[in-house]
């Protein structure tokens, strides 16, 4: 009889697994045309925590195109001015209305997207000076 090959004990199968919560090098390009300010949240949001479903892709991708026409409305409200003039006196700028709303939706659909949610305290041991057994030198306090 003869001899059987050796076999190797193990053996990669696939991509690499993917480590949750660490950075992505190169985010995944956006599905549509965005302006100057679109792409960089796109890139802030995607790097950090790479959403991949469908409705996720979609709402960040409102989202961009929201924070494109806020750069818009931004720009225009700073060449006339915050109040202009017209025949009954001198009014807030219509536009300033345009972008609290659109700045609203923006919040909004970040926060649908999760990407704005913090944990409501420290994960962990509290500070020094918190709870516990501090030794002999605090046993007068």
């Amino acid at each position: 009889m003869g001899e059987k090959p050796a076999k190797t004990p193990f053996a990669v199968v696939g991509a690499p697994a993917a480590v949750v919560g660490a950075p992505v090098a190169v985010p995944p390009p956006p599905s549509r045309e965005l302006g100057a300010s679109g792409p960089a949240l796109w890139n802030s949001i995607q790097g950090e925590f790479r959403i991949g479903d469908a409705g996720g892709v979609e709402l960040l991708m409102q989202a961009c195109q929201a924070a494109d026409r806020l750069a818009g409305l931004a720009a225009r409200i700073a060449e006339d001015g915050e109040v202009i003039v017209t025949r009954s006196g001198p009014k807030s700028h219509p536009l300033i209305r345009e972008e609290t709303s659109l700045r609203g939706f923006l919040c909004r659909t970040l926060g649908k997207l999760g990407v704005t949610d913090q944990p409501l305290k420290s994960v962990g041991r509290p500070p020094n000076g918190g709870l516990g057994w501090r030794g002999p030198q605090h046993a007068d306090k």
